[in-house]
């Protein structure tokens, strides 16, 4: 049997069109990934927010004077709202700043043992912290999606199909503050 040079050169252009198919479908299931990884970590966000005045409300019956801590978080909340919904660096500094502000609450909040013995204030921060375990878990699966659709992006040959069709990089859900991320100094003094 006499395989042509035509016959061969079709069937090498039939091996890279199929390649490119393949490639292009993986980043197309990879970015559709991450779309969804955000979705998750959006939905979360977003819980966490509806949260938050409920708790202000009832933090404001006992500690008046605490007006400070109290401003802060109504603040960064409404922020974080109008955030892009696309701006992941953006967002993820707000709401990390968010966090901050939520943790230095509930440290106020240590001060007044009638609001920490108060049924709908130890509820709301029952739920305001199983919320951030459900957000730190959000940002790993957003962020293993992202890690997988860059290293597609990123590597030969997928580099030429995601350059030839537009993909792209993303950005990952991550803590920007050193501070935030450092290990907390315990003293047991």
């Amino acid at each position: 049997m006499d395989f042509g040079f035509g016959t061969i050169v079709l069937v090498i252009l039939l091996a890279i069109a199929g390649y490119v198919i393949i490639a292009y479908n993986g980043l197309v299931r990879a970015r559709q990934m991450v779309r969804e990884a955000w979705s998750g970590i959006d939905v979360q966000l977003k819980r966490r927010a509806d949260l938050i005045p409920n708790l202000i409300e009832t933090v404001k019956g006992y500690a008046q004077h605490e007006r400070a801590a109290l401003k802060e978080v109504t603040e960064l909340r409404t922020r974080a709202q109008g955030m892009p919904r696309d701006d992941v660096a953006g967002r993820a500094q707000v709401e990390g700043m968010l966090g901050q502000a939520l943790g230095r609450l509930f440290a106020v909040a240590e001060a007044y043992p009638d609001l920490k013995a108060n049924e709908n204030f130890v509820q709301l921060q029952g739920s305001l912290e199983a919320l951030e375990g459900e957000i730190q878990m959000s940002r790993r699966y957003y962020n293993g999606a992202t890690r997988n659709l860059n290293i597609k992006v990123e590597s030969f040959p997928s580099n030429l199909i995601a350059n030839t069709f537009g993909f792209s990089q993303e950005e990952f859900f991550e803590i920007e503050n050193a501070e935030d991320r450092a290990v907390p100094k315990v003293s047991f003094n």
